[in-house]
């Protein structure tokens, strides 16, 4: 019996490695383009990288609404909001749940940019930011800023959620000066 269950579990550890490698890209480079994107946001509307050209754009991946490091990430970016549009750069949020999801947790925590619906972790698949694992999948904490010409200018990988608004301001600042 024992054979049996340490063999399942061995298929099942197999499966999802596979599958994690045929739908996950590779995590975008800095001077990439950045892979595009159209998807409902938490209000109904079709978002798409082309709506933000001419703008810096910080687009954040996160695992699931209203859990405690997402919250402090997406509250963290809120009340960053005022000082991160005076830098010229809108924020979007991206996770695998559903607009429903979005808008209870963009209503609940008053938060004022796009939540987009990924439901099916494509386009967290295309950043390189998406863990799979066969029955559930969750979208990997990165971010992502592009630059207005739709260029990764700078990536962050397993970011610290409280950290990583502070971070996005910081490069920035930086980035826009060297663009000059």
């Amino acid at each position: 019996m024992k054979i049996v269950v340490l063999f399942g579990m061995g298929l099942l550890f197999l499966a999802t490695v596979c599958l994690r490698t045929v739908y996950a890209a590779d995590v975008p480079k800095p001077g990439q383009l950045a892979p595009d994107f159209a998807l409902q946001d938490q209000s109904g509307k079709i978002q798409k990288l082309s709506d933000f050209r001419g703008k810096w754009l910080v687009l954040y991946f996160y695992p699931k609404d209203d859990t405690p490091h997402c919250t402090t990430e997406a509250c963290q970016f809120r009340d960053d909001i005022f000082q991160i549009r005076a830098l010229g750069a809108e924020v979007v949020g991206v996770s695998v749940d559903d607009a429903d999801s979005h808008a209870e947790f963009a209503k609940k925590h008053g938060l004022p940019f796009p939540l987009l619906a990924d439901k099916r972790g494509e386009l967290a698949g295309r950043y390189g930011s998406i863990s799979d694992y066969v029955v559930v999948k969750f979208a990997k904490r990165n971010t992502f800023i592009i630059d207005p010409d739709g260029r990764i200018a700078k990536v962050y990988e397993s970011v610290d959620a409280a950290k990583n608004p502070r971070q996005v301001i910081a490069d920035l600042t930086v980035l826009q000066v060297r663009r000059r």
